[in-house]
């Protein structure tokens, strides 16, 4: 098996862990930020595993689950929880939670319109490196992923540094900040990728995912550490 196959193994094997972390946390403390990052953690690795099936063989339905989950619409969901944890003014966030989930309903639409023609697909070669020939040229569905890429690009990444910035300024839990910004350089990683997939660079797409899901849940596991607790003082 070919590097460039054993990747997608590798980020779904990162990506499980770090669903079910986030998942725990949620349960204990709840909160909308939690819960989307959740759902888009979820769509990563979905696409993951779907494209380190296809590395293998082809199958119509995990081909569609792997463009609209993997390619289209993880990064915008996680954008949005951090939007839900930064934003104060709630109807703010739920305006753009409804765009959003409007967004991805008509985006799976065109995803389960869109021909595709299975006759095009090589096995071995990477999903990332043939999609444009399985798919139509103008598939409206392609239309909509740099928007949803766009808006989580600026949320997520913008996010993470503010929250850096932030802790950073108040000189206050330093592995939180180190946190944030190993978030926001694993969402950077995933985004380069995708955009050099777009320019036909389909090569770089697994290693950008799995230096993203690395550098995520590193981050996340660092910014959700717990302090120390201060040792108590001994009687004289």
């Amino acid at each position: 098996m070919f590097v460039q196959q054993i990747l997608p193994f590798l980020s779904t094997a990162v990506m499980a862990p770090f669903v079910v972390a986030v998942a725990r946390r949620y349960l204990e403390r709840r909160g909308a930020h939690l819960l989307l990052w959740g759902i888009g953690l979820a769509m990563f690795g979905l696409g993951s595993f779907a494209e380190a099936y296809l590395a293998l063989a082809w199958n119509p339905w995990i081909f569609r689950i792997w463009y609209l989950f993997g390619a289209a619409l993880n990064a915008a969901w996680l954008g949005q929880g951090t939007v839900y944890l930064l934003v104060r003014r709630r109807a703010v966030a739920h305006a753009l939670l409804v765009v959003l989930a409007l967004g991805s309903l008509f985006a799976a639409y065109l995803m389960l319109t869109t021909p595709l023609d299975p006759a095009a697909y090589t096995p071995g070669r990477p999903i990332s490196e043939q999609y444009r020939e399985i798919m139509p040229p103008r598939a409206p569905v392609r239309m909509t992923t740099p928007f949803f890429n766009i808006y989580g690009l600026l949320t997520l990444v913008g996010g993470a540094l503010y929250s850096a910035y932030l802790l950073w300024r108040r000189q206050t839990f330093p592995n939180r900040v180190l946190g944030n910004v190993l978030i926001a350089a694993g969402a950077l990683a995933v985004a380069a990728a995708s955009t050099l997939t777009r320019l036909g660079l389909g090569q770089f797409l697994y290693l950008g995912e799995l230096a993203a899901a690395t550098l995520m849940f590193a981050g996340f596991l660092l910014a959700t550490q717990r302090p120390a607790a201060a040792p108590a003082p001994q009687r004289p």
